[in-house]
């Protein structure tokens, strides 16, 4: 029998197998300062313990719905294209480490950007459970740590009604800075929450840098991208913009919203979204059967076994991870 549960867009697998048809959130309506590159500098490393590798996977139906309430042997993991052996699978809300990384340049000051932009922060942090801690890194010319890791909203929440857009955009620089800050986390989930409304024209950080140090972490990243639907005017970075924010996530086993400037009133609702997709995420976690601790890049891939009945379904998860080298 199909049951049914509506709740933020989250579709349910009861007992039963039963998919839930709910309406989807979206669719409503829809201090610190950065460290200098330097040679060889191009990466945050963080350490992946080859026992056992931990990869959050998020599950949606054909209408962009999380599906929770699968089971372990619903999914297959891959390394290298070498099946592994699930040996830890849960679904359970548990403590996240987040990072709010907040553009605040001069194109921000275009009609309810800034104002809109702000309450999405708010509301992505207000969802916050009580094990949580969070930070929030601003960006224009030059990225600042306005907000180190804290638990009070409140505090994050004043930090972020008295800035003003100015300048231009150093997102890769404000990337780097929120992966370094994230290094000091004390919960073992760890996502960023990127909201800027166009491409990178200041930071002194480059694209292969970033995204080197985006592959090495273990950091999920999720972006809200507010773009004009004619980019054509704005140089190259804001052409490119979309895909680089898109890229990344993608990379991270996260998303990246894309929200068109008719649509800035959804943004609170998409921060919410995300939200409780982090907290509705599956985590598989197996040992390697590759037991070299030799650095090499180890490709994963997720494989989905539904139950009969349920409709496609599509998973998303981190691309891979660099192995320890002792």
């Amino acid at each position: 029998m199909w049951h049914r549960r509506t709740w933020l867009g989250v579709v349910t697998l009861m007992s039963a197998f039963a998919l839930a048809l709910p309406v989807s959130l979206g669719s409503q309506g829809p201090g610190a300062q950065l460290p200098p590159p330097g040679p060889g500098d191009t990466a945050v490393q963080v350490k992946v313990e080859v026992d056992l590798v931990l990869v959050p996977v998020t599950v949606t139906d054909p209408y962009n719905r999380l599906v929770t309430g699968l089971r372990k042997e619903h999914f297959e993991i891959y390394e290298d294209n070498q099946q592994q052996d699930i040996l830890t699978f849960s679904n359970e809300d548990a403590p996240l480490s987040l990072g709010v990384v907040f553009d605040v340049s001069d194109s921000m000051n275009w009609s309810s950007k800034l104002d809109r932009a702000t309450k999405a922060a708010v509301q992505f942090l207000q969802t916050s459970n009580p094990g949580d801690e969070f930070f929030v890194v601003q960006f224009s010319d030059q990225p600042r740590l306005i907000a180190g890791f804290t638990s009070q909203v409140e505090d994050v929440q004043h930090r972020l009604a008295s800035i003003r857009a100015d300048g231009r955009t150093a997102l890769l620089d404000a990337i780097y800075l929120a992966l370094d800050t994230m290094r000091d986390a004390n919960n073992g989930r760890k996502a960023l929450l990127v909201i800027s409304d166009g491409g990178d024209n200041r930071s002194r950080y480059g694209v292969k840098d970033i995204k080197s140090a985006v592959r090495e972490s273990d950091v999920q990243l999720y972006a809200i991208g507010i773009f004009d639907p004619d980019r054509s005017g704005r140089g190259a970075e804001y052409v490119y913009g979309p895909y680089l924010l898109s890229e990344l996530a993608e990379m991270t086993g996260g998303r990246m919203f894309p929200v068109e400037l008719y649509s800035l009133h959804e943004l609170p609702d998409l921060a919410a979204k995300i939200s409780v997709e982090l907290r509705n995420q599956y985590v598989i976690g197996y040992r390697p059967s590759n037991t070299q601790r030799d650095g090499s890049w180890r490709k994963i891939k997720v494989k989905l076994k539904p139950p009969k009945g349920l409709p496609q379904l599509y998973s998303y998860a981190r691309s891979g991870y660099y192995a320890p080298t002792h």
